[in-house]
């Protein structure tokens, strides 16, 4: 033990316990800038992620709210009364797609010179189709693997008190329907009148199926990316003449952006109600779950497959970056997707977040998603080879490899429309089953558990379009690089040149060389002579 000094008579510690003190004093301080540090990062990080947060929350909470309003056996009125607020929000998010479509591909087609446009539309255009048809073949290989419709044999509609839904359309009718979307016209849906060509010689009336047209009802989302891409490029034509119209449709982008912030903060309130409202509509749901289990498992292990594993290593090899980090930045357009099972309504929030959080360049962002939440459907062709495929094996038949081929080839072409047409999910099955000549009784099978596979079929899909923007980014950038490289070297070897020049001249010169030797001595001359 130090003895204590004395200074004026009074007692000092030694300086061991001065040094100790000293110790705890800084120790204290250390801790107290630790916990403010770890409490400014957390408010920093609840700051940042709060609409994460409360979105993640709301549909938990919907979930249990769902569950206690669902034992309180409401009437069909109370139960619209109740889903409201989730309604709401739909007709919000549906309110700003048309502007938000048509001013986003306008703004981003006409910030895009032709040869770019062309190109990234070209990448844009072959990713979905392959990732399309990778998720066809996935879904294909799970339905022979897992098999949902053998021993289902015995399964129809009347055992689950269903309504039958069947389609009588033609294959080309289906495909003909889908290319007339791509006009500005309102949705259009072939059907057909029997129409009498008079008597044989029997006197027996001959009858001939004859299609028409009839506008069926929804918004033609195909036609208006379509005319949007055109108009777009248009306008850049037009050169100075087209540049007023373009600030306009920049600023009313800006604008629609501003209100999909302001609708984003609704979300979780009107999720909670939307998810819900969906459990207290649900009818026997332990009854279809045990029917159709395994057709639901393998809808959603395929989902799971494609969007965790697939996907994530397409973006990755494309960009050599972690796409589980660019994927974490979009929660809030995944959790809607979940809850509202639209492509289209999850748009606006993944165009801000895809901007917002992960860095992309508006003029990819905004061309590529709404072009790839009306084409790119690689959730919707999983689950559509699998109902196939179910539908074969629920009637015993055998599908030959021509049929496989087929059911690959029409859910990757037939995903192209699907968003325009409503039920677009059904009727796309319809094309593939009628193309392979299976019966299209039992699709209200498919449309009974629909509400839980498109869940995690919107999710893919979502996730399909915001990686395809990611990648488009980096392309992009590496394009930019590449010119800014190939200037600074052309630059680099006209220097190197003139430099040669330089010490050529001095070395060849002695004319040169006279006259500055004449000019340097001159007026150390002119000094001596005054």
């Amino acid at each position: 033990m130090g003895k204590a000094s004395e200074i004026n008579g009074h007692a000092m510690p030694s300086s061991e316990s001065t040094a100790r003190i000293l110790e705890r004093s800084e120790e204290t301080a250390e801790e107290r800038s630790r916990e403010s540090g770890c409490r400014r990062r957390l408010m920093e990080f609840l700051r940042r992620n709060l609409l994460v947060i409360l979105t993640v929350s709301g549909v938990l909470l919907g979930v249990g709210l769902g569950m206690v309003v669902r034992s309180m056996n409401l009437t069909r009125a109370q139960m619209t009364y109740f889903a409201f607020p989730g309604e709401m929000l739909l007709r919000m998010l549906k309110m700003i797609i048309l502007p938000l479509v048509v001013c986003s591909l306008v703004s981003g087609a006409a910030s895009l010179d032709t040869r770019s446009l062309g190109k990234l539309g070209g990448i844009a255009v072959a990713y979905f189709l392959v990732t399309t048809l990778i998720a066809s073949g996935i879904g294909v290989s799970l339905a022979f693997i897992i098999k949902p419709g053998v021993g289902a044999g015995a399964l129809n509609t009347n055992n689950l008190g269903l309504e039958s839904v069947s389609s009588n359309k033609e294959t080309t009718d289906s495909f003909l329907d889908l290319a007339r979307y791509a006009s500005l016209t309102p949705p259009y849906a072939t059907d057909y009148k029997m129409v009498s060509l008079g008597n044989n010689t029997n006197g027996t009336t001959i009858y001939q199926k004859v299609p028409y047209g009839t506008e069926a009802d929804g918004m033609n989302i195909l036609g208006l990316v379509l005319f949007a891409m055109v108009f777009g490029v248009a306008l850049r034509k037009l050169g100075e003449e087209g540049e007023e119209l373009i600030r306009f449709f920049n600023a009313f982008n800006e604008a629609t952006m501003v209100l999909v912030s302001w609708i984003m903060w609704y979300i979780p309130f009107g999720i909670m109600f939307l998810v819900g409202s969906k459990i207290v509509e649900m009818e026997d749901v332990v009854l279809l779950v045990t029917s159709l289990g395994k057709y639901i498992f393998a809808s959603i292990l395929g989902h799971v497959i494609h969007g965790g594993i697939v996907l994530p290593l397409i973006y990755f090899g494309f960009t050599r970056k972690n796409p589980f980090s660019f994927l974490s930045g979009l929660i809030t357009p995944f959790t809607t997707a979940f809850a509202t099972c639209s492509s289209s309504a999850t748009l606006p929030s993944m165009i801000k977040c895809v901007e917002e959080n992960n860095g992309v360049d508006k003029r990819i962002s905004r061309f590529i998603l709404p072009i790839g939440a009306t084409v790119n459907m690689d959730g919707a062709a999983i689950f559509q080879c699998i109902a196939a495929v179910f539908i074969a094996q629920l009637n015993n038949i055998e599908l030959n490899a021509g049929q496989i081929f087929t059911i690959l080839v029409t859910a990757t072409a037939s995903s192209v429309g699907a968003a325009g047409i409503p039920a677009g999910g059904i009727i796309t099955i319809a094309i593939i089953l009628e193309a392979i000549g299976l019966p299209t009784n039992d699709l209200s099978l498919m449309l009974a558990v629909d509400w839980i596979v498109d869940r995690t079929t919107t999710v893919v899909n979502v996730e399909g379009d915001a990686l395809g923007a990611g990648i488009l980014h980096h392309i992009n950038e590496q394009e930019a690089k590449k010119q800014q490289k190939q200037p600074e070297e052309e630059l680099a070897e006209v220097r190197v040149d003139v430099v040669a020049n330089a010490q050529a001249e001095e070395e060849t010169s002695p004319l040169v060389m006279r006259q500055t030797k004449f000019l340097e001595v001159t007026p150390e001359a002119i000094e001596s002579v005054l």
